[in-house]
């Protein structure tokens, strides 16, 4: 009897591991993919001169930055929405990072030594992304402490990043970059971490699903924000 419930718990335990697995590719699966749309959108919009005129040659340009705050605020509410609306919102604020983006595709191939800043930059986001995913995946710590001082960081950071777009200093550019890639650093373990242990196959496919778009918008954001600060530095000069 004994015997029979071991290996009942063993097969449970397997099981759970495959779904855990497969959930986890799936969160990753969607993360790469709003990356390469992003960087396929700055690409198409920054080779055309009529597309950067039509969405940053003006005021609307202030529509393309606001628009992905206004996305993840009132577009993306997991609780509410199915999982395909989900999906729509997550490539939707890809898109719009992508016109963002598109300034900088336009100095990496005007200018050689910008160009490969940026490669370096996407590559050491790429490394320091996985390799503390990895940490967030396999730490026994409870990170959730984290959690709450990068939020409360993250927030702070806006407000400095605001006050320097009048003051214009370079040194506080480079502090909040600094500051930047430490917090959302934080994040993305936590995230890795809470994703894992929120996972169960009890939820049903709907569910899950819906809280894998959830998962990868928010590594999204993280890698997002790690490549942008880390290209701060690199294009030091």
């Amino acid at each position: 009897m004994q015997t029979d419930h071991f290996t009942k718990v063993q097969a449970k335990g397997r099981e759970v591991d495959a779904g855990l697995r497969a959930y986890l590719n799936s969160v990753y699966a969607k993360m790469s993919a709003g990356v390469l749309v992003t960087a396929l959108v700055a690409l198409v919009v920054g080779s055309s001169p009529a597309l950067l005129e039509l969405f940053l040659g003006g005021p609307q340009r202030y529509l393309v930055i606001l628009a992905p705050l206004a996305i993840v605020w009132f577009g993306f509410n997991p609780s509410r929405m199915k999982a395909s609306q989900l999906m729509i919102a997550f490539f939707a604020l890809a898109t719009v990072y992508g016109i963002s983006f598109s300034a900088i595709a336009v100095l990496a191939s005007a200018d050689l030594t910008f160009g490969t800043a940026v490669a370096k930059a996407f590559f050491v986001a790429t490394a320091m992304f996985a390799g503390l995913s990895i940490f967030g995946y396999t730490t026994k710590k409870d990170l959730s402490p984290v959690r709450t001082f990068a939020v409360m960081g993250i927030w702070g950071l806006i407000a400095a990043s605001v006050v320097n777009i009048f003051f214009g200093s370079a040194l506080m550019a480079n502090v909040i970059s600094g500051v930047g890639i430490v917090l959302f650093s934080g994040i993305t373990a936590w995230q890795t971490q809470a994703m894992k242990q929120m996972y169960s196959p009890s939820l049903g496919k709907e569910m899950n699903d819906r809280m894998a778009w959830a998962a990868a918008l928010n590594l999204y954001i993280s890698f997002i924000a790690l490549f942008q600060y880390i290209l701060h530095f690199m294009n030091q000069r």
